[in-house]
């Protein structure tokens, strides 16, 4: 790879990784929020709901205005965006204050998209595969490393000062992208169809906020039932909308494609099982032995989740050359499998530390194949001057698919104890292997020759980046 070609590469991957630690940084430090703030432990949790909620409905509408309006100055003014967020959540004087900057902070999400969009547009060809492999194995490690780095720093720092690790990558990242990135890619004419969006945040948040808040508030529950139902509707209007437009925000037809939609089924199970896997493992890992756990401090936790980073991380630098020799749709399937089997794994046999440190091992690479190979068969698959909202429908179904995991997790695990039992936790671990196998299956059935494709009727008329 070229000097050029790697400075381009190290700028997108720094700012995202600022955004990726902040997928789960939040996630330990509810305790601590809410005992400073004298909040119920339900109004604390909206800490991560709106984090997940602003994720949700950026990432898609933020990756069209950047196939519109050019990435690189999309990227940067949503990077400036969350760490505005950074620095407000670091001086929040109430807990209103702080789930505003997690606002902030979740319109970050819509990097990924964009991320994918300028690495196609700004990389040889030849060198996209690996360097989206790299940024997807960056987004996987941050999101699991913001867990277990939490703990730690909020210890050193205290809660308000582990946002300034973040604030620093994102201010790095914008300096290295400014320095390194230029916007030469290909846009799409037309503008944001300002219906279609706004169909699409009220299905999302009407789906995600019952989602998250479900298993408080009680799943049979008016809120939450009406929630449901709104979602439903809007869907529904939302399909209808998009169908009917000229200036669609997300190009349907183009999705259900036989390339495209079996990658974002399997990214929706994905996402179930990636966060009941990897967001629950320290918490059994902290159980107590009289309940069933190993009993490990969090430090010791924290720990036996390197060799799932690890994991992680290797084969996500390594699917450039990988992909060299099979194909990322193989990939993708091998990854879902050796998903699914580290599940059953966990499953039969956690009694030790170390068992559950080699399934998290195993976890960790079929996570790191699927997380890069499903973002390069989209890229692949789409047009030039679509990428960034394509990528970011399949970044949303893995957000929505980790709400849904996070859901049915924790009513599995805690649904007897409000500290879990050994059984829920295997039960979980075993939905897990179902889902990201029954992911894997679905790519394999339906295999279908990939090639970039070219403009058709379906996707906007390209124009020239100035």
């Amino acid at each position: 790879m070229s000097r050029s070609s790697t400075s381009i590469l190290v700028a997108i991957a720094v700012a995202v990784s600022s955004i990726a630690l902040l997928q789960n940084l939040v996630i330990p430090l509810v305790p601590l929020v809410q005992a400073e703030f004298g909040v119920t432990a339900d109004a604390a949790s909206w800490t991560m709901t709106a984090w997940l909620i602003a994720a949700a409905v950026a990432t898609p509408t933020l990756g069209r205005v950047g196939d519109l309006r050019g990435r690189r100055t999309t990227f940067l003014v949503t990077l400036g965006v969350t760490a505005a967020g950074d620095v407000l959540a670091a001086v929040a004087p109430s807990l209103e204050v702080l789930i505003v900057a997690r606002v902030l902070q979740g319109i970050g999400g819509a990097l990924f998209p964009l991320a994918y969009g300028l690495l196609r547009d700004a990389l040889p060809r030849e060198r996209v595969t690996g360097a989206i492999g790299i940024v997807s194995a960056v987004i996987g490690i941050g999101g699991a490393a913001g867990t277990v780095l939490a703990g730690p720093l909020a210890d050193l720092v205290g809660w308000r000062g582990t946002f300034a690790v973040p604030f620093l990558v994102a201010a790095l990242g914008a300096f290295l992208t400014l320095a390194a990135v230029r916007d030469t890619g290909l846009r799409a004419q037309g503008r944001v169809n300002g219906r279609s969006s706004v169909l699409l945040s009220l299905w999302l948040v009407a789906l995600l906020v019952p989602l998250s808040t479900g298993a408080r508030w009680g799943w049979t529950s008016p809120a939450v039932l009406v929630l449901f139902a709104v979602a439903a509707l809007a869907f529904a209007a939302w399909i209808l909308s998009e169908l009917r437009s000229a200036e669609p925000l997300v190009d349907l037809r183009l999705l259900a494609s036989p390339a495209i939609w079996p990658v974002n089924a399997a990214s929706l199970l994905i996402g179930a099982g990636v966060f009941a896997f990897w967001g629950y493992l320290p918490q059994f890992l902290e159980l107590a032995s009289s309940a069933g756990g190993t009993g490990l401090s969090v430090r010791d936790a924290g720990l036996m989740l390197v060799p799932m980073l690890i994991g992680m991380s290797g084969v996500g630098f390594a699917t450039g050359a990988l992909n060299r020799v099979l194909s990322l749709r193989t990939l993708l399937v091998i990854g879902a499998v050796l998903m699914g089997a580290s599940g059953a794994a966990a499953a039969l046999a956690h009694s030790a530390p170390w068992q559950l440190a080699l399934a998290g091992a195993g976890f960790g690479i079929g996570c790191g194949l699927a997380y890069a190979a499903s973002a390069g068969i989209v890229v692949q698959s789409v047009p030039a001057q679509v990428t960034g909202v394509a990528t970011g429908v399949n970044a949303n179904l893995r957000t929505i698919g980790s709400a849904i995991g996070s859901a049915a997790t924790g009513a599995i695990v805690f649904g007897s104890s409000a500290h879990g039992t050994a059984g829920g936790f295997a039960t979980a671990w075993a939905l897990v292997a179902v889902s990201t196998l029954l992911a894997g299956a679905i790519v394999w059935a339906v295999r279908t020759r990939t090639s970039t494709p070219t403009a058709t009727t379906t996707a906007p008329e390209l124009v020239e980046a100035v």
